[in-house]
């Protein structure tokens, strides 16, 4: 047991790194539940028993392999932003290239981002046909920073390297040893297999390739290749500095020597370090995995299992509800009333796959499989077997409260009745069955098939039982679960419904629809909330607007209220699909529409309100604190269980910019207290609807953050 000169920290390196012989060949054993990551104890043993290999006698060959059948999943994410402890990746490195004796590195499970970036330093690479390979640093707002950038443009050549960092993907065994990043695939146990390999190059006097000195792959490359990614990117990666530091070390690679091809890559990893958008997207990585934890429940509360699924109402929502379903291998039933709408119904889904085939982001095996899964059917007596029901019909309170009686009356007990409401009451809709503890909310966001967030809505009579399988069966499906208590709106809808009514009070004010949105998407938004607006089409907010009035928690006669959306929906003016909304249409390209200006200066003079000129500043700070403060609320009144979890579900579901972390996250980087004195300050211009938050105004005041 090591420790520190002071005292911080202290290696077991013996226990996360073992080593023993086998016949002549030294096996360094990686063994760091969960995953293998490369955190201080692994590299202080990685370093030690390689210098160990190199000096015993009777091991002609080293072999790197992890234990629990898995290599290694990349950096010590906790280690972010500390001081670093305990040896460098690139002192390991500098000891596997230059070994006298041939290196490899038997990979099975997942080798990324370090781990992979360990493994191309090593002579040889072999592994599983199962193991997947990838660089995904620019998730985190990173670069590779072990070398990762320079070795794989100098193995695969710039274009691949390029694909494969920017995305951040995750590629197979084939398709690694195809680029020439695996160099041989085992079938059968990979320890034995690799080291039998480690016995033929001992054999065969083969001490193999120093990748870092490789140069066939980066002479006379087309400067193009690099000048045409910048360019078709520039927009896209606004914001971020990640993405165009990892163009310039692939270009750094091609027209640099090794030694300093790496240090431009450590300053350009530093660089991104220091980048405000690399703490936003640790902050969500993190958030992330916090909001699939569900509060007050006991870990002994096990979900129940889901092994097929049926979903009513074979809608574009519906479809790509199923979509998500099928493509995660559930076998779906989807119902409609008619033969006629479960024809669209298919069609559409085999146009979405069709298009996916022809993009490219989709096999044609994958995608028929899919189609394969999915079951139309006519008449509720399908549903009566199924483990999950999905309500996905028209966003009207008697419609679905019709659903659910018509689910209800067939599916077997037990069966868990999900409804993909975006606003209505959950407890409402429970009320009318039988059995209130096993209906949730499944607000899935369009399109379903895209979009990762899933709200899981809990009502008051949900089982602890009928909570945790929601969320696993969210998480089963590769979305993204936040949980959401029962109120109007639940999370996501809720603070949107309170900016958008800021952005509305903008316009009355004197700032134009397509202001706010070219102001919100300077922010990092992809597009504003008029354009989204548009998009969605109007008349689904017409209709919500409408439930809140009969419900009596809507005034349209307030002060204000401003009735513009109203007026366009009368017009006949529905957004894109109508070819006209708060912009007007060529097909999708949008242009501004004076009329909708004028529209505006005649509910202003209805008002008695006169407009005026808006800075751009004004209605981003105006907008993000109304997210905030509603936010605050939420959290206060439990309808959120965390902070961060709103983070997360505008990152995922309401294009908030990653690299700025979410809402909450934007007010912390400012200060509470600052945005809290913003916030003060237009409660006394603009009246109660600013009414500051308990949360922030405590938090503020104590000078902490959300977590106390």
């Amino acid at each position: 047991m090591d420790a520190d000169p002071d005292g911080r920290w202290k290696l077991n390196s013996e226990q996360a790194v073992r080593y023993r012989i086998h016949d002549t060949v030294a096996v360094v054993l990686i063994d760091q539940p969960p995953v293998n990551a490369l955190g201080a104890a692994v590299r202080e043993g990685l370093i030690a028993m390689l210098h160990r290999a190199l000096a015993d006698e009777q091991a002609q060959a080293i072999l790197i392999i992890g234990a629990n059948d898995r290599f290694v999943a990349g950096a010590d994410i906790r280690e972010f932003g500390k001081p670093r402890q305990g040896p460098a990746i690139s002192d390991i490195q500098k000891a596997m290239e230059r070994a006298p004796k041939p290196v490899i590195c038997a990979m099975d499970g997942h080798a990324l981002g370090g781990g992979l970036e360990l493994a191309l330093a090593a002579h040889y690479r072999i592994a599983t046909p199962r193991v997947k390979l990838g660089l995904p640093e620019i998730q985190l707002g990173l670069l590779p920073g072990a070398g990762g950038t320079q070795r794989l443009t100098r193995l695969i050549g710039p274009e691949a390297a390029l694909d494969l960092i920017l995305t951040g993907k995750h590629i197979a065994a084939p398709r690694a040893a195809e680029l020439g990043i695996i160099d041989h695939i085992a079938e059968g146990d990979l320890q034995q297999a690799a080291i039998a390999f480690a016995k033929r190059c001992v054999a065969e006097g083969r001490l193999g390739p120093i990748l870092i000195e490789k140069a066939d792959r980066v002479i006379d490359v087309d400067p193009r290749i690099i000048s045409d990614v910048r360019a078709r990117n520039a927009k896209k990666w606004k914001g971020t500095i990640a993405p165009f530091k990892i163009v310039d070390c692939i270009e750094a690679a091609t027209r640099l020597s090794p030694d300093e091809g790496l240090l431009f890559e450590r300053a350009a990893f530093e660089a991104c370090s220091n980048d405000p958008a690399h703490a936003a997207m640790v902050h969500l990585f993190f958030a992330e995995r916090k909001a699939a934890k569900v509060n007050g429940i006991s870990a002994t509360t096990r979900p129940r299992s889901i092994g097929s699924a049926g979903i009513v109402g074979a809608g574009t929502m519906g479809g790509g509800i199923a979509m998500s379903l099928a493509e995660a291998g559930l076998p779906v039933k989807l119902l409609d009333n008619t033969q006629q709408a479960l024809d669209a119904g298919i069609a559409r889904i085999r146009h979405n796959y069709s298009l996916s085939v022809d993009r490219g982001s989709m096999a044609r095996a994958k995608a028929d499989a899919a189609i394969a899964k999915i079951n139309p059917v006519i008449g509720y007596d399908h549903l009566a077997d199924v483990d999950l029901v999905i309500e996905a019909v028209f966003e009207t309170r008697t419609i679905k409260h019709d659903v659910f009686r018509r689910i209800d009356a067939v599916a077997r007990p037990g069966a868990i009745l999900a409804t993909n409401t975006s606003a209505l009451d959950i407890d409402e809709i429970a009320s009318v069955t039988r059995r209130p503890q096993d209906v949730i909310g499944l607000h899935f966001f369009s399109p379903a098939n895209v979009m990762k967030l899933v709200e899981v809505v809990r009502g008051v009579l949900a089982s602890d039982e009928t909570v945790v399988s929601a969320m696993a069966f969210a998480n089963a499906i590769a979305k993204v679960p936040v949980l959401a208590g029962n109120c109007e709106g639940f999370i996501g809808n809720r603070i949107l419904q309170r900016y958008g009514t800021e952005a509305d009070a903008l316009l009355l004010e004197g700032a134009t629809p397509w202001q706010i949105d070219i102001a919100l998407k300077d922010f990092g938004f992809p597009m504003g909330i008029y354009l989204m607006r548009d998009l969605a089409g109007l008349d689904v907010g017409w209709r919500m607007r409408a439930n809140r009035i009969a419900a009596g928690t809507l005034d349209p006669a307030a002060p204000d209220y401003v009735p513009l959306a109203d007026r366009l929906c009368t017009a006949g003016r529905f957004g894109q699909k109508t070819g006209a909304g708060y912009y007007t249409y060529a097909g999708r390209t949008a242009s501004p529409d004076p009329a909708v200006d004028a529209m505006l200066d005649q509910i202003a003079a209805e008002k008695n309100v006169m407009r005026g000129p808006i800075e751009d500043e004004e209605i981003v700070w105006r907008i993000l604190c109304a997210m905030v403060n509603e936010g605050a609320d939420i959290v206060s009144e439990e309808i959120a269980q965390r902070a961060s979890d709103i983070d997360v579900a505008y990152a995922f579901g309401y294009g908030f910019p990653k690299y700025r972390g979410g809402p909450m996250f934007w007010a912390e980087q400012h200060g509470l207290p600052a945005v809290h004195d913003r916030i003060a300050a237009y409660a006394a211009k603009y009246g109660p609807r600013w009414q500051p938050s308990a949360l922030l105004s405590e938090r503020a005041a104590a000078g902490k953050g959300w977590d106390g």
